[in-house]
């Protein structure tokens, strides 16, 4: 490293290298003390963090690395004991009696197995046997070292044969030849400032042109070893304690002893001894066999090391069944603990590898593997800081989210400086294998940082998102669908999901109780059920439940507290009141039809909705006698009760049979939606531009820009009397459409037949009923809507309509759609104020839908819509 970039350099280099490796190093520490860590290491700290796709992928990454890892030490071990006792291959004259053993391809391949063989014998045996032999080959390097450094001071100045300088003379005799011997110096300080600068020359074993990308690369995987302790985080009695600790006294040590080596290197040995001899170490200690024995021992340490620590993550990605049926022959153990299956296994990929045999070959893609599963370490610590976890404190405090971001930034600019094309493959890979595990892997308990974050960043933009500033161009629907049962109400819960436009969705359901007289609270047991139930439905819905005496204090509590901040719904949609019986139209996906729970193989059902009313089970209840938990008279004033709270109002009739895969089926021209701007109860209220008609027709265009929707044609339905202007009123509509960019077709409906039999026509101004008191006639009078042409024609009394005039206007909206269309919106008239009416309302707009298919009976009380920019 000096030889090539210089002393000022090399320390640079080192300090970069030493910088990425430290602020993962903070990192590791901070994870490993925030709670209990198991077997795996870095695979364990990442999966628990960033959930089983992001830990497993780098999990089987970090796994790959290591068998890649142990089989580079292998080979670079077995180049060490060819170079120093092998015959040379070309052929040439041995140097020394040594040199006996035979060299090539497959005696490499041989000695590299045997070496293998060796790690797999260390590491079946335990782990214990494994930390044993690691500190005798720890105190043999120490020792070496030690001579190292004393080599530099008691060794004198000698000149030394630079390696095949005796069988590489120059190719002619103007050729110029390669310098045949380099200097060790001593301590001068003429070799000091000849290696102060950068001198990049051609590699000696590969004939490549050196930069400072290509040395930085070589000398930085020589620094990936600090995962090693916390690899062995399951064989230790105190991970906790015992990984920060050892691991940044590991990074320090090393940091020194890299520094004072290139310190003494620069001061004593000239450029081409360090140029064009990478062993001269060796040549220059005070006896050359102890290199060559920490060679060995320091290689043969890392060898072993990476492959019990393969093993490790191998056994933890077992255990945690992330791939299934695959690994499970990897989670067997001995009686003492030690995962022999895994080692096996990771010994036999190591083999594979060996095969390569060349060092050069997968040194590269090991060390991009390495600073992956850093950079993956300093995300997961990162989206811990980030998501401000009241249990995220560990005891390690000295780190931030900065530190976390140099750590990634660091990691990520050394793969690509590394090797491009390895740092792009490698990152694919790992996004291939978080795919895979995240379609195939089972749901996990241990918590998922993503949810962590996305409450974090949702809380701070709802607090971003004020009232105040609701604009009417920005209006979208905010639904809250109150629901009986969800088996009788799939059609319904579908349809709303398509109707929100990315709006706010609601499912609510009220169950009758007293707290007081329970012993705990009889909704949390079913929120489970109730969220299983919107996955399975596929739609985009929150789910809120409560408890109450009565369905109407019930729907008065979601409507006030449903949503948070500038989320609240907006409009309460309904189911009809009526007699029909409920059809059960939810299928379990863990069970078959009528078939008892233990069809599924023990396994327990999606979700546990109650039986509906009428199904015969004897448990019908109700104030009504017929199942049904109120009367009609609660039921409209649950309405009232919304309008005044100025909420949006939809009745939904008809839905139960609604399929909605089978009505979008249908062939282009053949998918009709219908609008009914008007309020059919009061002919003298013929408006199409109040707010309400112009609710409807913001609903309908909603539902028309859903993509399932587009090819949908919306039909809008004039009704027109006699003596007013037909063409007039279809332009005025036109105009008013086009100016709200609402595509639909204009039908004009004349209606005189209809309006005949309203009470008004049948001459019944002097049969009116019962004297009204004033309160009354004050009432009756702000109710009353009137047209410009025809001010105070119709004085409003829903109580006089006969059942011929609504029959008569069912069969107008039943005749005037042809074909049938897959929806209707209709106006739904303000509900009466005096409460004795509510039950004579409700019939009214029973008949008036009666027969109609599915239908939307919509009142609006806010402003939706405008034409302005």
């Amino acid at each position: 490293m000096v030889g090539q970039s210089g002393l000022y350099q090399s320390i640079a280099m080192l300090l970069v290298a030493y910088f990425i490796i430290c602020m993962t190093v903070l990192s590791v520490c901070a994870i490993s003390t925030n709670g209990a860590l198991d077997a795996g290491g870095a695979y364990y700290m990442i999966s628990r963090a960033l959930g089983p796709e992001f830990g497993g992928s780098i999990g089987i990454m970090f796994f790959l690395a290591n068998v890649c890892g142990s089989a580079l030490y292998v080979l670079g071990l077995v180049e060490a004991i060819v170079a120093t006792f092998g015959v040379p291959e070309d052929g040439s004259v041995a140097t020394s009696p040594f040199q006996v053993l035979p060299s090539g391809y497959w005696w490499s391949v041989l000695y590299a197995t045997g070496v293998a063989l060796l790690c797999l014998l260390v590491c079946l045996v335990g782990a214990h046997i494994y930390a044993k032999a690691t500190f005798l080959i720890f105190l043999v390097v120490m020792f070496v070292l030690g001579t190292i450094f004393v080599s530099f001071f008691a060794v004198g100045p000698r000149a030394i044969v630079l390696p095949g300088s005796a069988f590489n003379p120059p190719a002619n005799g103007t050729s110029p030849a390669f310098p045949t011997t380099g200097n060790f110096t001593g301590f001068k300080l003429d070799t000091l400032l000849g290696n102060l600068g950068a001198d990049y020359t051609l590699d000696y074993t590969t004939n490549t042109m050196m930069t400072f990308a290509t040395v930085f690369a070589v000398m930085f995987n020589g620094c990936t070893g600090i995962m090693a302790g916390s690899n062995m985080s399951g064989d230790l009695k105190n991970p906790s304690f015992s990984i920060p600790r050892g691991t940044i006294t590991a990074v320090i040590f090393t940091f020194i002893i890299y520094n004072l080596l290139s310190i003494l290197v620069a001061c004593s040995c000239d450029r081409v001894l360090l140029q064009r001899d990478y062993s001269f170490l060796r040549d220059i200690n005070i006896w050359n066999p102890f290199v060559t024995v920490g060679v060995y021992s320091s290689t043969l340490s890392a060898a072993m090391s990476n492959l019990i620590g393969a093993s490790r993550i191998l056994y933890a990605l077992a255990r945690d069944d992330l791939f299934g049926k695959v690994l499970s022959p990897a989670k067997k153990t001995s009686r003492s603990g030690n995962p022999w299956v895994s080692v096996l296994l990771s010994w036999f990929l190591v083999q594979l590898v060996l095969f390569s045999g060349k060092l050069n070959t997968i040194a590269s893609i090991v060390t991009i593997f390495f600073l992956l599963v850093y950079a993956a370490v300093d995300l997961a610590c990162l989206a811990l800081e980030w998501a401000s976890a009241p249990n995220f404190r560990p005891t390690f405090r000295y780190f931030t989210w900065h530190t976390c971001v140099l750590g990634i930034v660091g990691c990520v600019v050394m793969m690509f400086l590394i090797n491009a094309i390895y740092a792009s493959a490698s990152i694919a890979f790992m996004l291939l294998l978080l795919l895979l595990i995240h379609y195939l892997s089972p749901t996990s308990s241990w918590g998922y940082i993503s949810q962590a974050l996305i409450f974090h960043q949702v809380r701070k933009y709802l607090l971003m998102l004020d009232v105040r500033k609701d604009h009417v161009k920005f209006w979208r629907p905010q639904v809250l669908l109150m629901v009986s049962n969800p088996r009788s109400s799939v059609g319904l819960i579908r349809f709303i999901n398509d109707i929100k436009k990315s709006g706010l969705y609601v499912l609510g359901h009220v169950q009758l109780g007293d707290l007081d007289t329970l012993p705990s609270d009889p909704l949390q047991s079913k929120y489970d059920s109730w969220l299983s139930l919107v996955d399975h439905l596929n739609i985009k819905a929150f789910v809120n439940l409560t408890l109450a005496d009565s369905v109407r204090h019930g729907v008065q509590h979601l409507l006030f507290i449903s949503g948070l901040g500038g989320m609240r719904p907006n409009t309460l949609v309904l189911g009809f009141y009526d007699d029909g019986l409920p059809r059960d139209k939810l299928v379990d996906p863990s069970l078959s039809v009528g078939q008892p729970s233990d069809s599924s193989e023990g396994q327990p059902p999606l979700f546990h909705f109650s039986t509906l009313r009428g199904s015969g089970d004897g448990r019908d209840l109700g104030e009504s006698g017929d199942g049904k938990v109120l009367g009609p008279q609660e039921y409209v004033a649950i309405l009232a009760d919304a309008m005044k709270m100025l909420k949006n109002v939809v009745l939904a009739r008809h839905f139960n049979d609604f399929d909605r895969s089978r009505v979008l089926s249908a062939g282009r021209g053949t998918l009709y939606v219908d609008v009914w701007p008007v309020n059919l109860l009061r002919p003298d209220s013929c408006s199409y531009v109040d707010t309400c008609s112009l609710f409807l027709l913001q609903l309908a265009c909603i539902l028309n820009m859903v993509r399932a929707w587009r090819r949908a044609t919306l039909r809008l339905f004039l009704c027109v009397e006699e003596g007013r202007s037909v063409r007039g009123s279809e332009e005025k509509l036109g105009q008013l459409l086009k100016e709200l960019r609402i595509k639909a077709q204009v039908y004009s409906v004349p209606w005189d037949q209809q309006v005949a039999l309203h009470w008004q026509r049948q001459g019944e101004w002097g049969n009116k009923p019962r004297p009204q008191s004033p309160g009354e006639e004050k009432e009756q009078r702000a109710e009353e809507e009137t047209d410009d042409q025809y001010a105070n024609s119709f004085p409003s009394n829903a109580t006089r309509l006969s059942d011929d005039y609504l029959s008569a206007v069912n069969r107008l909206i039943l005749d005037s759609a042809r074909p049938a269309p897959a929806v209707r919106f209709l106006y739904l008239p303000r509900p009466p104020a005096d409460t004795s009416r509510y039950t004579t309302y409700l019939q009214q707009l029973q008949l008036m839908t009666r027969d109609l298919g599915p239908t939307l009976l919509i009142h609006g009380v806010t402003p939706v819509i405008t034409t302005d920019l």
